[in-house]
């Protein structure tokens, strides 16, 4: 069969398996592939890299074989070859998005704000944001709980609610969350989410109409109040006498009231007291950073949300090194989603340090928060792992590394890998070469001689042999 001929079973194949999964999965893990040959009744599919071969096998392989027999009866059987040349021929591989493009969908009007009754508005809660969703660890696990007892029996023990906490660690996600919990179970609930940015504004706009007195009854009528940013009510003594009276008559009616703020009742001290002591009485639970585990966790749950694989090493080289909030993580994934949606490549350490250098977050920086980092398990240290690392970091093949390619893009991670070997596991010269289709010691003493030298004057490969100093558990 020609190249032709193969790539045309392969378009039809396609079409069987694309109606079986996520688009984002399908995307992600059918480009670059191919048929490469058919050879005594064995289609040998290509893989343009080589995190796809375990993946596939684990997960396409029975319903690609399915639907290769059903097109071409004559195949009994498929095996895997990767070829890393595959990833940018579009002479051998299908362009995916245009021969299954998206299908449009209406767009709708953005609504920032619904409105409740007359004159009475809410900020819009964010759908996704629900407490299964939340991915719970030490730092915010006494929140969450009281977040679900709230949800469950809304002006009951936990009135006010009260969750503090720095920048980005979660808490505007438990209250849409609470929010949307208590709209779930009781659908006709007059639930108002608000900022303190926007209570004011509103108690400004009802000063200068002289409408206090609607003002007040609008707010009466309120089933749950969720403030977020309790804090900007600094030196606004207007709103601060509007707030108290507001949260006592909601407090007197057995009303939810759910607050959030930078910091604990305590530390408000530029909120009158009488304010202060009402957030004191009901429950009062913070925000913490989150530790290691709950950082990969929470990546791991945005990776599934954006339909996008990426590999443990790279999830776990973010959370090692975005140790500030949940908001850095999500950043610095977005960048990685968006750089794979617009470059069609995957993510790897390499890129994500690249992106985290871009948003000034150098992850080998001096003040890189290595200090009280908490890292994952350490790891074996053996020769698979270092040109396994290596072979992921710059997304070469382990075949290629090992063989006899000359091409530039092997040469350097060859040369990388022979260093490593040879400074953390110290292998001999003779051992190395041998690992490496028995070449001469004298090949492998040159690629460590010019590593070693390349590092002294070169920043960049300094930076990317620590990265995967790092990814493999060498680093000391």
């Amino acid at each position: 069969m020609s190249t032709q001929q193969f790539l045309d079973l392969w378009l039809e194949t396609l079409k069987l398996l694309e109606p079986k999964m996520q688009r984002g999965q399908f995307i992600t893990w059918f480009k670059g592939t191919t048929i490469l040959a058919i050879e005594d009744k064995t289609a040998v599919i290509g893989l343009p890299l080589p995190m796809f071969l375990n993946w596939h096998l684990e997960h396409y392989h029975n319903e690609t074989l399915d639907a290769l027999i059903s097109i071409d009866p004559t195949i009994e059987k498929i095996v895997y070859r990767v070829d890393v040349s595959l990833k940018d021929d579009n002479e051998r591989t299908v362009n995916l998005l245009d021969a299954f493009p998206e299908a449009k969908r209406r767009k709708l009007p953005k609504k920032h704000e619904v409105k409740l009754a007359e004159g009475l508005t809410s900020k819009l809660m964010n759908p996704r944001y629900s407490l299964e969703s939340f991915v719970v660890g030490p730092n915010n696990r006494l929140a969450h709980a009281a977040c679900c007892a709230v949800a469950k029996q809304p002006g009951g023990k936990y009135n006010p609610l009260f969750l503090y906490g720095g920048v980005g660690l979660g808490k505007t996600h438990l209250l849409q969350a609470t929010g949307n919990a208590i709209l779930k179970q009781a659908p006709n609930a007059t639930v108002v989410y608000t900022t303190t940015e926007d209570f004011t504004n509103q108690v400004v706009e009802a000063i200068r109409s002289q409408k206090m007195e609607q003002f007040r009854r609008r707010y009466r009528q309120v089933d749950v109040l969720i403030i977020d940013d309790v804090q900007f009510l600094a030196n606004k003594d207007r709103t601060q006498e509007e707030f108290f009276h507001t949260f006592n008559a909601l407090y007197e009616e057995q009303k939810q009231i759910i607050i959030s703020s930078d910091r604990s009742p305590e530390e408000l001290s530029a909120l009158r007291d009488r304010i202060v002591s009402r957030f004191e009485r009901g429950m009062i639970a913070d925000v913490q950073q989150p530790d290691y585990e709950t950082r990969l966790a929470i990546l791991g749950e945005k990776a599934k949300e954006y339909e996008l694989f990426i590999d443990s090493k790279v999830l776990q080289f973010i959370a090692e090194h975005a140790t500030k909030n949940v908001r850095e993580l999500e950043g610095i994934l977005m960048q990685a989603v968006a750089q794979y949606e617009l470059e069609h490549c995957m993510p790897t350490v390499k890129s994500i340090a690249d992106i985290m250098r871009k948003l000034s977050k150098d992850p080998y920086g001096d003040d890189g928060g290595s200090e009280n980092m908490q890292t994952g398990p350490e790891r074996a240290r053996t020769f698979e792992d270092v040109i396994e690392g290596v072979s992921r970091y710059y997304s070469v093949s382990v075949q290629d590394m090992v063989g006899a390619s000359r091409v530039r893009d092997v040469l350097v991670p060859r040369q990388i890998a022979m260093f490593m070997s040879k400074k953390y596991l110290r292998m001999s010269y003779v051992r190395i070469g041998q690992a490496f289709s028995h070449r001469d010691h004298t090949t492998v003493m040159h690629a460590v001689d010019k590593i070693e030298k390349k590092i002294q004057e070169d920043a960049q490969m300094l930076r990317e042999i620590r990265a995967i100093e790092k990814e493999v558990g060498l680093a000391v």
